[in-house]
């Protein structure tokens, strides 16, 4: 084993380096034309690699870590035992590395450390190449050191690697999340064990950085990937989950029209069955040349994770999996709400089963298994979640809440990988806007605030003029087009939300300047009134049918939303000056902004169009005027009375049906020409969609009606239905488990019970309860010194805290608490 000196602690502010070189299976493609190398580049297609390294100890242990990181994804193990998966979700610019104590999982004697490396070979919804330029960033790489006591065991032509035949793609691939195809007959029994001789396998070839003035470098930092990043959130994990059996049939096995295990499984699913099946496991299958059987599962609830089936088959017997996160439903079947995603399994012949390498999301899956005798024993999931710490919690006397509080939290956990994710079952990908809620859920109600600071800093990737993609690391980044411009305007909420909760003031200085090019990029807009004028690319704000063409009073809204919060962080910072300079706009816009104004019906419209304004209102251009301060206070609580008025409030979108499902016709129609209400702008208000619900709340609290959000969450009660316990997407439609739906549990905690920080880094906590109709309640959410706690039952309070509190009273007089345990009654 090599001895090279190594530098274990790097000083405070320098980049550890690093002594493994970078490895692939064999070498990757370079251009002939080294002159080319400044860009382009050809990338490998998919492939997965495996490395192993074979090593001898003359004792088990004392102390032994490893590090490593990949291009693009690993799974590691060590003596069999799988340690960790990685890198988490960056840019590969920025790219991650994770650190793991192995010192349990050697033992004395011979040892073997195994990795497998997936190389998507083309932009995913997780995951972007690299940039051409460098043979490094083509194809599946490795970087590992493994520190043993004082010995060190690097990545070098010392390991053996081979490019694995095992796993493909299918041939005609649908839009949607990879499927995996995994032949077991081509990957040998144990690779990754001790014992297995890998004498045949050849050694891996050390790759260089080959660009222009690179010098034939091998290790970290190097081009593509520079410096390499230590992790920054935490090793996820979760329950193993198991599915129970909910029917079974043999159909006719049908002739194949397709490579793709989903396609394959709706072709037998179309078919009527031939005879039923006891839905009891095991379930034994003879292998009937003719007929194929299939098996549906439920788990009851949306889940997320690593996929295990448990399986003994035959060589050679093929086993197409579906996974859906709602019943199938043959009309919905190749639908845009039929995620499209599943796997093949080919049965090696032995009793190991298969077991995913990608993490999936869904509630129901479909077994389809043929081609050979198999008896099926299970399916299983390990679900593969950022982890949720800490003593938050919420309760009433009304199990309805209860259950909202609870379903949001788990909304926010399925969504939670390596990024927050807007869905776990059609995407996984990373939207900046979505997140927002995400974070705000996470930091009222789990102490881990990791992913809420990455969402942050994963999401400062601007393009070069300022604006952020709509979604990053991805192929929607990676092609550096259309954006949608609101979602930054999210992403400097996110930040402002971080200096609240944390007030980490090195971290804030770090991205204060992106959230001054996102403004200025909105500023380019502004027209002789202040406010923005036909701000181009695509906005959304929410999927409810808003009118956001010609001056528009939600993007100005928005926009100065983010004037006061920058000006805030930046005051915060000492950089008066750019605060100045927010305010500035701030008060210009809140000039032109009356033009929105209509008095007679005491609500701001959507728009303006070639001076002439426009009857659409919503409780978007409503809420929007209260959180950004454009509107007087004197009107914040008739408008907050307007905008959630039942009476008044229709259920509108741009592109979803009242079946469920999404209007792709309107989807297409909106590329074409503006758009029409269907509904009496006179009298009806549109009301927000679950994601932007979340500033219609704080709107409804900052006008001092909180004690109307018990009534206001009860709407969230319809996706709680046949076994979900997470939220949808939209009122009627989308998918079952969307993130940027999870509000009702901020809201509990933060304008129910009213526990939000009182200043900066939650140096002290501001509690205001605002119970409504609710006599008993309670809860607490956590802040960097400790969790805050509120008890209410009826006018009794009782407060737990480690800072000094403000309590604001209903009827707005306030106390003075210091740190510690107080017992008061509400005036």
């Amino acid at each position: 084993m090599s001895t090279d000196a190594f530098p274990r602690t790097p000083r405070p502010g320098r980049v550890a380096r690093w002594a493994g070189h970078w490895i692939a299976a064999e070498p990757p493609p370079v251009p002939e034309d080294p002159s080319a190398m400044s860009g382009g580049g050809r990338h490998a297609g998919f492939s997965r690699a495996l490395f192993r390294r074979t090593v001898e100890l003359a004792a088990a242990p004392t102390t032994a870590t490893i590090r490593l990181t990949a291009d693009a994804r690993y799974v590691l193990w060590v003596n069999g035992t799988e340690i960790g998966r990685g890198p988490a979700r960056s840019q590969p610019y920025r790219l991650r590395y994770d650190e793991y104590d192995i010192t349990a999982a050697l033992t004395e004697g011979v040892n073997v450390v195994a990795v497998v490396v997936t190389y998507y070979g083309e932009a995913t919804s997780w995951w972007m190449p690299a940039a051409g330029g460098s043979a490094l960033g083509q194809d599946a790489a490795l970087v590992a050191e493994c520190v043993v006591d004082d010995e060190l065991l690097v990545t070098d032509d010392s390991w053996r690697s081979i490019r694995s035949t095992a796993w493909t793609l299918p041939s005609d691939r649908e839009i949607g999340l990879p499927l995996e195809i995994f032949d077991a007959r081509q990957l040998d029994a144990g690779w990754n064990l001790v014992g297995f001789d890998d004498s045949t396998w050849p050694r891996a070839s050390v790759v260089a950085t080959t660009h222009t003035g690179a010098q034939g470098r091998t290790r970290p930092p190097a081009y593509p990937y520079g410096p390499l990043l230590p992790r920054g959130i935490s090793h996820l994990g979760g329950d193993i989950v198991t599915a129970r059996l909910a029917a079974g049939a043999v159909h006719p096995l049908p002739a194949w029209a397709s490579d793709s295990p989903v396609a394959r499984a709706r072709q037998v699913l179309a078919t009527p069955a031939r005879e039923p099946v006891d839905a009891e496991l095991p379930v034994p299958w003879p292998g009937d040349a003719d007929g194929a059987l299939h098996l549906a599962f439920d788990f009851g609830r949306i889940v997320a994770g690593i996929v295990s089936l448990d399986i003994a088959a035959a060589p050679g017997t093929h086993v197409e999996l579906y996974y859906r996160e709602r019943p199938y439903d043959p009309a919905a079947d190749a639908s845009f709400t039929d995620p499209v995603t599943g796997a093949r399994y080919i049965a090696r012949g032995d009793d190991e089963g298969f077991h995913a390498m990608e993490i999936n999301g869904f509630r129901h899956a479909h077994v389809i298994v043929h081609g050979g005798a198999a008896t099926v024993r299970g399916l299983r999931v390990r679900e593969h979640l950022y982890p949720r710490t800490g003593e938050a919690y919420f309760t009433c006397d009304d199990e309805q809440l209860v259950a909202l509080y609870r379903a949001a939290v788990r909304t926010v956990e399925v969504n939670s990988t390596d990024a927050y994710t807007d869905c776990p079952t059609r995407e996984q990908r990373a939207w900046v806007g979505d997140a927002v809620v995400h974070q705000l859920v996470d930091l009222t109600t789990n102490t881990d605030w990791g992913l809420a600071r990455n969402y942050v800093a994963l999401s400062d990737s601007p393009r070069p003029d300022g604006i952020l993609p709509m979604s990053v690391v991805g192929e929607i980044e990676s092609g550096g087009g259309l954006t949608i411009g609101d979602w930054s305007l999210s992403w400097i909420h996110g930040l402002h939300n971080l200096y609240r909760y944390e007030g980490d003031e090195e971290f804030l200085r770090a991205h204060l300047s992106t959230a001054e090019g996102v403004l200025r990029w909105f500023a380019r807009s502004l027209d002789e009134h202040g406010t923005l004028s036909d701000v181009p690319e695509w906005n959304l704000v929410d999927w409810a049918s808003l009118f956001l063409n010609g001056r528009s009073s939600i993007l100005t809204a928005l926009w100065a939303r983010g004037l006061r919060e920058f000006a805030e962080i930046a005051d915060a910072l000492g950089d008066h000056g750019r605060a100045r300079w927010a305010r500035g706009l701030h008060e210009r816009a809140r000039e032109g902004f009356e033009d929105f104004w209509d008095a007679r019906r005491g609500l701001y419209i959507d728009h303006i169009v070639d001076g002439e304004p426009r009857l659409p209102a919503s409780q978007a251009a409503g809420a929007a005027a209260i959180v950004s301060g454009l509107a007087p206070r004197e009107r914040w609580s008739a408008i907050a009375r307007a905008i959630t008025d039942p009476e008044r409030l229709v259920v509108r979108s741009w592109i979803g049906r009242e079946d469920g499902s999404y209007d792709l016709e309107r989807m297409t129609e909106q590329t074409l020409r503006p758009l029409s209400a269907d509904w009496d702008v006179e009298s009806q208000i549109v009301i927000a969609q679950p994601f932007f619900s979340h500033v219609t709340h704080d709107a409804v609290a900052l006008a001092g009606h909180a004690d109307r959000l018990p009534e206001l969450l009860r709407r969230w009660a319809a996706f709680l239905t046949d076994g979900y316990d997470t939220f949808g997407e939209c009122w009627g439609w989308g998918t079952p488990a969307h993130g940027w739906s999870a509000t009702p549990a901020r809201d509990l905690v933060a304008h129910v019970l009213g526990i939000q920080p009182g200043s900066p880094g939650f140096r002290t906590a501001r509690i205001a309860p605002r119970p409504g109709n609710l006599r008993r309640l309670a809860g607490a959410v956590p802040s960097p010194s400790g969790p805050v706690e509120v008890r209410i039952d009826g006018r009794d309070v009782e407060v737990r805290s480690p800072v000094e509190v403000e309590f604001v009273h209903p009827d707005g007089t306030t106390q003075t608490l210091p740190p510690g345990d107080h017992a008061l009654r509400l005036r």
